[in-house]
Order: structure tokens, then sequence, then C-alpha cells
């Protein structure tokens, strides 16, 4: 079932890292890099309720259609809050328990991204904003699969390295 299955999702903290996925959209988009991959967040658009699991469900449609999974990990990835139920407004503290009557999730986005990849069995490239690899900043789920590669070389961004990932991840 998964023939259908060719796009490219990214994820990321992106508040965090916002630098380092614009700068992976630069050379997707730029004709003088070899870099090229179909990011399904240009091909399928939702209209995200503000409640996370309306979110959540919107994410999960977009990777059904995706056959590679790429994480850009920084520093706070491991540790970012955004999507966990009891931050959301619905949410009551007292019961525990959602008052829009959804499902309950203690994970943030990026977690719930990172499980789904690891569950639909995607091919998964973890970028590190930085010049080395630390998995620590990398959730869990993700810190022992797939190709982990850094951005940067000496502070900078390091085109190669990532176009090396991007090659692996396809040969893998």
């Amino acid at each position: 079932m998964a023939y259908y299955r060719k796009k490219t999702y990214i994820a990321g903290a992106w508040d965090e890292d916002y630098d380092a996925i614009q700068q992976l959209y630069y050379w997707n988009k730029n004709d003088i890099f070899l870099l090229e991959f179909s990011n399904i967040h240009d091909f399928v658009h939702s209209k995200d309720s503000s409640l996370a699991c309306s979110i959540k469900q919107s994410l999960s449609k977009r990777m059904d259609r995706c056959k590679y999974f790429v994480l850009i990990v920084g520093p706070k990835t491991n540790i970012v809050t955004k999507g966990k139920c009891m931050y959301c407004s619905n949410y009551n503290s007292t019961s525990t328990y959602c008052d829009s009557l959804k499902s309950q999730s203690s994970k943030s986005f990026v977690e719930f991204e990172c499980d789904n990849a690891v569950r639909d069995n995607l091919k998964v490239l973890v970028l590190y904003n930085a010049s080395y690899i630390y998995k620590k900043w990398c959730p869990e789920s993700l810190r022992n699969i797939g190709i982990h590669i850094e951005m940067k070389t000496d502070g900078k961004w390091d085109y190669k390295k990532v176009l090396r990932g991007f090659l692996m991840l396809e040969n893998n």
C-alpha cells in the first residue's frame, strides 16, 4: 500500500530551528544545488484548528503520503512541549480530560511526528542544526534509527554533508 508514498516530510522545532529549516528549503528550491525533494507541506495544505488533536490528525494524513522523514534537530528539540494536550485550551486540568471529548496525548508535535515515522517505517534522516551530532537532542524514538548528519562544519552551513545524507537516505 505504500506505493503512493513519494513525498518528504520535514519536521522540527520550528520556533527554535527556523534558520536550519529555511536553509534546507533554500537548497531544495535553488537550481544551482543538486538537493531535490518533494516537500509534502507544499502539496497538502490544511485548515488546522487550534486544537492539538486536530493538528495531529492533519499531520498524520500528510505523513501517510510520505516515504521519507527528515527531522531537523537542535538543542531544544527534545524538550519542546508544543502540541501536548495539557497546554491546549480545551484541556481540563482538574479532571485531566479534554473538554472537546477528543483523544488525549502527552506527546508534543515533534514526538508525535517521530513516533509516526517509526510506526510507518519511513526512511529517516536526522539533520543536526550544529557542527556535530548530539543524539541527546534527538527524540528517543529516532536516536538509533536512520541516518544522522550534522548540517554545519565549523559553524557554517555544509551543503555537501546534507546532500550526502539525502543520497544515503534514497539508497538505504
